[in-house]
């Protein structure tokens, strides 16, 4: 089974709707994807994510608040409360990222908290965005009390994925995998565990080779799962087995 474990639906289509996402959904299927799992990223925008996705069975949620976004609003009670409708199976994107700006380190923490909070009360695991923020991002995971959760699309360095690991959490791979400057990435990649790794599109950004700098889309990431078996050196098959198993034990489906 092929699942793309980290995707933006409701930015794949120019008409926010369930009818103008449905090509889309058509070609993942086609592609052999068998769920998807759309991310939200933010708090005014997640009303319409889930009403554009709603019809689609193969297609379960996440809520929260990218931390690129939240100076746009977030509300932990809002995140309480969305957050228990049981087709949503994971909380975030959340996380850190001081690449853009440090402006806004203490609010980007507090939100990252705050979402950890909210997956501890609801048992839901995190989906957590990193870039430039490695140490205060395992460390908050820690401060979690046992949070679960994956690293999406991941780019860090090994000894942020052992310390991820060794914390509980996943690690999920996107089409970067297969970019020519990528090749620290694929090191780590080969060194990651079978039972802890999860494949992705990131759609609509990041389109894996040979479709780069075309728009990403869930059917994209059958590219990722072939680029990561060959790395792994197992079947196609097997890395679709594996991760869509990982999937399903962390999301709890």
């Amino acid at each position: 089974m092929l699942i793309d474990s980290h995707c933006h639906l409701d930015r794949l289509a120019e008409e926010k709707t369930a009818e103008a996402l449905s090509p889309v959904i058509e070609r993942a299927r086609a592609a052999g994807v068998k769920r998807m799992l759309c991310v939200s990223v933010s708090q005014d925008g997640y009303q319409q994510m889930k009403q554009m996705v709603t019809p689609f069975d193969e297609v379960v949620l996440s809520c929260g608040v990218h931390p690129l976004d939240i100076a746009d609003g977030f509300d932990k009670d809002w995140l309480l409360e969305q957050a228990k409708d049981p087709r949503v199976v994971a909380i975030g994107e959340t996380g850190l990222d001081y690449y853009y700006s440090k402006d806004a380190i203490e609010a980007q923490q507090q939100a990252f908290a705050e979402h950890i909070d909210v997956a501890n009360a609801l048992s839901k695991p995190v989906i957590v965005h990193t870039r430039d923020a490695r140490e205060d991002t395992i460390e908050i995971l820690k401060q979690g009390q046992g949070v679960n959760g994956v690293l999406h699309c991941f780019t860090e360095s090994w000894e942020m994925a052992k310390a991820a690991l060794d914390i509980g959490l996943y690690i999920s791979i996107s089409g970067i995998v297969t970019f020519k400057n990528a090749e620290s990435l694929r090191d780590v990649v080969r060194k990651l565990p079978m039972d802890r790794l999860m494949v992705e599109t990131d759609a609509p950004y990041l389109a894996p080779i040979p479709y780069r700098g075309k728009q990403n889309q869930p059917a994209y990431v059958k590219e990722v799962a072939q680029y990561v078996a060959d790395l792994k050196g197992v079947r196609y098959e097997a890395l679709c087995e594996q991760t869509a198993a990982n999937f399903h034990t962390l999301f709890k489906l």
